[in-house]
């Protein structure tokens, strides 16, 4: 095992983790929600819950992402460990971009098909926000389809991510995941 690195890397703000232990929370709630959902046979009121939570739910995840991604913009996030080597940089670099493309798609899939279905999204229609979209067939089967295979490696992705810091944080023990890690106080 390798030694453990005494200098902790430069850690995350306090906004940027907040909003990632958010999403990631709210990311890691709705997908086993939209897998359920569909299940033929449940209980009606547990089926119109988890439309519920998975409709709105990204909804929230998808203004979290603009706002995380605006607030990442603005302050970058701080450098690895320099026991990181450059490889393995550039493929965490990658990660996390394609991270951000799948969540932004599957949340922009996710609206289609469900405003191109005819179906409301009850948070925005109780803001009054007008449906972008309007009812089409071929629209919804798209974003349908865009939405399946999307959450196929949206979820391969996560559970790359997951492993990676559970190396980091007990493999390498090189203050990888400490950075984005909740402080104590």
């Amino acid at each position: 095992m390798p030694s453990k690195d005494i200098t902790a890397p430069p850690s995350y703000r306090p906004t940027a983790r907040v909003l990632h232990w958010l999403i990631a929370g709210l990311v890691l709630a709705i997908i086993p929600a939209g897998q359920i959902m569909t299940i033929k046979g449940l209980p009606r009121e547990l089926q119109d819950g988890l439309f519920l939570l998975h409709k709105n739910g990204g909804v929230v995840i998808g203004l979290l992402m603009v706002l995380r991604l605006g607030y990442r913009l603005i302050h970058p996030p701080p450098p690895l460990p320099p026991s990181v080597a450059p490889l393995q940089a550039k493929i965490a670099g990658l990660t996390h971009i394609l991270l951000y493309v799948l969540i932004f798609v599957m949340v922009a899939s996710g609206y289609l098909r469900v405003m191109a279905g005819g179906y409301p999204i009850e948070g925005l229609d109780a803001l009054g926000v007008p449906h972008l979209v309007s009812r089409h067939e071929g629209v919804e089967k798209a974003a349908q389809a865009t939405h399946a295979i999307t959450r196929i490696a949206l979820v391969a992705l996560i559970a790359a991510h997951i492993g990676a810091a559970v190396f980091h944080a007990f493999w390498l023990r090189d203050g990888v995941m400490a950075r984005m890690w909740p402080r104590r106080r």
